[in-house]
């Protein structure tokens, strides 16, 4: 694994637009700390600070870090799809094939640079969580502070779907553009599909079948936190139930996607003429 990932890495760096982008995608996330610092006045009466409004106590701040940095996750997007496209343009998946690796060990170098920099982003996030996190929060107790650290599992799985879902997209089409612009198709796709399912059913049912779709899945592991805080801080006027909580039936359908397809890529690989 670690010859494999060694390989992968070696290519990604020594390729000057990756490794702006790589950059970036990890630069990014630090734009999360901007949010505790942002002030807004109110018709010139008064200003409020996000960072005093409580929004970054322990624990709902993992919930809040999380979501916002999942927002910046297009950018290594552009590194998967590119990688593959490289391949295929600079001829190196024939090369690499003609020195003796295996087209299941081509994908895994692949899947383990997903997973890498995928849990490199988990822990930089919940490095800069616990930063603001113990500057803003009222509440100090070790069982608080570290309490729905399982959002940081769902955002690297989250990662993990959408990276392998990038993957294969870009074994499908070859070309960087087309790869990205499936993502689009995907998502029009499924909203389109839910929509008919709610005209020959009704709603509830497809919701629930959507929530089975690789994207809607995906974003499910990390729901919108505005609903949540305002939950918190109005609690008489948002009686509403809102299920904010990562379950291990969603963790289990991301991977479950996740493995088909790192699989199909795979086959793809396997069965094309090089």
């Amino acid at each position: 694994m670690v010859r494999l990932l060694q390989l992968e890495l070696q290519k990604l760096l020594l390729n000057r637009t990756s490794k702006i982008l790589i950059f970036v995608s990890f630069i990014l996330p630090f734009c999360v700390i901007l949010l505790s610092s942002i002030k807004i006045n109110v018709f010139g009466i008064f200003t409020l600070e996000l960072g005093e409004l409580g929004v970054f106590n322990f624990p709902i701040i993992w919930h809040l870090t999380t979501f916002f940095a999942a927002q910046f996750k297009f950018f290594f997007a552009i590194v998967v799809v590119s990688m593959i496209g490289n391949e295929y343009s600079n001829k190196t998946l024939k090369q690499n094939l003609i020195d003796g690796l295996s087209k299941k060990e081509f994908i895994l170098s692949k899947f383990y640079a997903i997973g890498f920099f995928s849990l490199a982003s988990t822990v930089l996030i919940g490095f800069i969580t616990l930063c603001i996190g113990l500057y803003y929060s009222s509440y100090t107790e070790m069982n608080i502070i570290f309490r729905q650290t399982d959002f940081l599992i769902a955002y690297f799985v989250k990662l993990l779907g959408f990276f392998s879902l990038c993957l294969f997209f870009g074994m499908l089409i070859k070309r960087s553009a087309f790869a990205l612009a499936f993502l689009f198709i995907l998502y029009l796709l499924e909203w389109i599909v839910f929509g008919i399912i709610t005209w020959k059913v009704n709603v509830d049912v497809a919701e629930k079948i959507q929530n089975f779709f690789p994207l809607k899945s995906m974003y499910k592991l990390i729901d919108q936190p505005f609903q949540r805080i305002a939950m918190t801080k109005f609690p008489e006027k948002t009686a509403m139930a809102y299920d904010y909580a990562v379950h291990w039936y969603e963790i289990a359908i991301v991977l479950g996607w996740t493995a088909l397809f790192v699989f199909l890529s795979y086959l793809l690989l396997k069965n094309r003429d090089l």
